[in-house]
């Protein structure tokens, strides 16, 4: 007997939302054992060679996973989950944007730096110039940037070199956020109010966030206090009541630490970010099953 990577429970659910095998002059084989052995490499941090033969030929399995994360399946997938769990009435609008540092493997730094595609970030799968890999103090380095919903699971996310600033990628992460409607409508885009850190309390961020009537519980650092005090304004409202509610932020550093159960996605060995992105998407879309979507009776 071997663990299963992917529950009954869970397949239940993923079968409906996965790509039809039939339709092509090659029809796929069964999809469960590909996603089991995609989760399996993930999950243990293996190269894809060493993907056990119980799951099918490797490379077969790794061409189907590099197929969904060009064409955006696996993004698919996740907004499909989440847009059940709106249309259940199970999302949590007041959301916590935070980021996570990854080291990278020497698998996947053989790129050179300037190959990517252009920097259009409001595309999910484009492909940065630099694959999302730059040095930092800690080396060789690649950002997650993430928000989640009130109760830990991920509504949004991009990948960047280690050395970008947070406070930079702000609005650009939680554009990203999009959630279907179960019936007609524009998705979802705009969470009721914000918790952060103090990477990212910036006055244009605030003001980008004022534009759009999002409420925001960001406190201020010591350097914003001191140049205020010289330069008297209007100071930031984070009294007791604000207070209370930052203490909900730590929602975000849980839905990291889920995440980095992944061995695959702690240290990353994927040469393009957009593969990296398709893993973090296959574990959140897991995390959004296993909280809140029963299997079908």
């Amino acid at each position: 007997m071997t663990r299963q990577e992917i529950s009954d429970g869970l397949w239940a659910v993923i079968e409906p939302l996965m790509p039809s095998t039939t339709g092509r002059s090659r029809p796929w084989t069964d999809h469960r054992l590909a996603v089991e052995g995609i989760a399996w490499k993930y999950r243990t941090g293996a190269p894809w060679r060493d993907v056990p033969e119980r799951f099918g030929k490797w490379n077969s399995i790794y061409k189907r996973f590099n197929r969904w994360a060009e064409d955006g399946t696996w993004e698919m997938l996740l907004a499909e989950v989440q847009k059940q769990a709106d249309a259940a009435g199970k999302i949590d609008w007041v959301v916590s944007i935070d980021s996570t540092i990854a080291r990278v493997h020497q698998h996947g730094a053989t790129l050179k730096r300037d190959t990517g595609g252009s920097a259009n970030h409001k595309n999910p799968r484009f492909e940065p110039p630099d694959h999302g890999i730059g040095r930092s103090r800690g080396g060789l380095t690649t950002k997650l940037h993430l928000v989640c919903d009130g109760r830990g699971r991920p509504l949004g996310m991009m990948i960047t070199s280690g050395n970008i600033n947070d406070t930079a990628m702000m609005t650009a992460v939680l554009e990203n956020v999009r959630v279907p409607r179960a019936g007609k409508g524009r998705p979802r885009t705009r969470p009721d109010r914000v918790l952060a850190d103090k990477g990212y309390p910036s006055k244009t961020n605030r003001a980008w966030l004022r534009d759009r009537r999002i409420a925001a519980t960001i406190p201020e650092r010591n350097d914003q206090i001191a140049h205020r005090r010289k330069k008297p304004g209007r100071p930031i409202d984070f009294g007791d009541q604000q207070q209370g509610r930052y203490k909900g932020r730590n929602v975000v550093e849980r839905c990291f630490n889920r995440l980095k159960q992944w061995r695959g996605i702690a240290m990353r060995s994927d040469k393009l970010a957009r593969n990296y992105r398709a893993a973090v998407s296959l574990a959140a879309t897991l995390i959004w099953i296993k909280t809140d979507l029963p299997p079908p009776a």
